[in-house]
């Protein structure tokens, strides 16, 4: 067994299963169920955005979520396989031709919406 198959089998464990969370992809704006822990007190904050990138594989496993709050940009990193992500919802399915929506950084106003993936709608607004 060599070192990276020794690591794959020690992580296996701290993985989610395949069907923990739904389907989405880049471009989605979904609802992240994130766990906070202030002092003895637990409570689930909901993040809800764009996801704007998906980054690494296995345990290291991450997405990228971009929410507008009082016309300031916010981005949070969330890893994928962490006890502390509780549950991801899909609000909407956007439509996006590249794996990195980066560009949205620099975009204000209405274009900053996404075109809908059904295509009866045009435009959905990022959050």
């Amino acid at each position: 067994m060599n070192r990276t198959e020794f690591v794959e089998s020690a992580v296996a464990d701290q993985l989610k299963p395949k069907d923990a969370f739904p389907e989405f992809s880049v471009g989605d704006t979904i609802d992240v169920h994130y766990l906070i822990v202030e002092g003895e007190k637990e409570r689930l904050q909901i993040f809800q955005g764009v996801l704007i990138g998906v980054k690494g594989r296995g345990v290291n496993r991450t997405i990228t979520v971009r929410r507008i709050v009082a016309n300031e940009g916010v981005e949070r990193i969330f890893p994928m396989h962490s006890p502390r992500l509780a549950k991801i919802e899909i609000v909407r399915h956007g439509d996006a031709r590249r794996a990195k929506l980066y560009f949205l950084r620099e975009r204000i106003g209405k274009a900053r919406r996404l075109r809908d993936r059904r295509r009866g709608l045009k435009w959905i607004n990022e959050g």
